[in-house]
């Protein structure tokens, strides 16, 4: 029996630009790693002006999932789309009504009903989402935390869903903590003055501007770092399988991997559960797990959550999204 790791996101691409280099070395150490896709992404722009070519507007849901096969092909994982349609990232002020039947329209208890199936069915030790206002706040991102979040809670307890399988209580819950961190471009900006080289790039200082104007409200503390910097051209080759959403000369390939290596060979990220007992920091997402861990059902004194449902977790709330959606909007999907 291997160790199993379940990775959620909201879009095709997200996998590939968020943890990606961490999904690709657990997949090649044997361990079972299933992304799930919430939405299709069908109401995405087209990033890479060289994709925008007849038929792919109008197909851009079909697509992008093929991009999505591509992608977990190259990094050697699986993956299973729960086939919600994508919100959109809404603009004005205020902002517009939610699309009628949208990932972030549809009722919790049924959208994390659905995620509760797919953990009793894989079965992972280790889940990886996005922190309580998304990574960035886009109202899939948000609506894909909470699902997973939901599912968290309610896997192993058989009492809730019980005609969604076996119960199932994961050991782990994790949020990605994004590449925009301060201390990582302190790094990066570090590495490439020493070696003479200048930091600026406008379209990447213009998001990292919107992320960490995003950060100071809701940073999270780096609990776990993972070394994955042998896989970093791994994670270039998935982000080109997504050529929709990729522009090959855009600021995701500004810096070669040899150089990030260098400046910060870690994918990071924020333990927020633990029903296991842990020693922070952490260097590997399954510290503390054996592939025993996993119990079949919640048992009483079982939820130690030793990163705590932390202050952050508890009071991070949608305002920030709402303020900071209209400027992202014009980077970022």
């Amino acid at each position: 029996m291997n160790l199993r790791l379940l990775s959620v996101h909201a879009h095709p691409d997200d996998e590939s630009s968020k943890g990606a280099a961490t999904l690709a070395r657990y997949a090649a150490e044997g361990v079972e790693v299933l992304v799930v896709t919430c939405t299709g992404g069908e109401r995405g722009d087209i990033q890479n002006p060289a994709a925008d070519r007849p038929g792919v507007r109008e197909n851009l849901g079909a697509v992008r999932r093929a991009e999505l096969a591509r992608a977990c092909e190259i990094l050697g994982v699986r993956h299973h789309l729960l086939g919600h349609l994508d919100s959109g990232l809404p603009a004005g002020h205020p902002l517009p009504p939610l699309p009628e039947g949208c990932f972030a329209d549809r009722p919790l208890d049924q959208t994390a009903g659905e995620l509760v199936r797919v953990v009793r069915e894989f079965r992972p030790h280790v889940m990886l989402t996005y922190d309580p206002n998304g990574g960035y706040p886009h109202p899939d991102h948000i609506a894909c935390h909470r699902i997973s979040a939901a599912a968290f809670e309610a896997a192993g307890d058989g009492a809730r869903y019980p005609g969604a399988g076996r119960p199932w209580q994961p050991a782990k819950l994790y949020y990605h903590v994004g590449g925009s961190h301060p201390e990582r471009i302190s790094a990066l900006r570090a590495e490439l003055l020493g070696r003479g080289t200048d930091f600026s790039c406008p379209e990447l200082s213009a998001k990292l501007a919107l992320l960490w104007q995003h950060d100071a409200t809701t940073l999270l503390p780096i609990t776990t770092r993972v070394p994955c910097g042998e896989w970093f051209e791994t994670r270039f080759r998935a982000l080109r399988a997504h050529e929709t959403q990729i522009d090959p000369e855009g600021f995701w390939f500004v810096h070669p991997p040899e150089l990030l290596r260098a400046a910060w060979p870690t994918e990071d990220y924020h333990l927020a559960r633990s029903t296991v007992p842990v020693e922070l920091p952490e260097d590997c997402l399954f510290a503390g797990v054996t592939v025993e861990t996993g119990p079949a059902s919640r048992t009483e004194g079982a939820d130690r959550t030793t990163a705590g449902r932390t202050t952050a977790d508890r009071t991070h709330s949608d305002t920030t999204a709402t303020a900071l959606t209209e400027g992202l909007a014009d980077v970022l999907h």
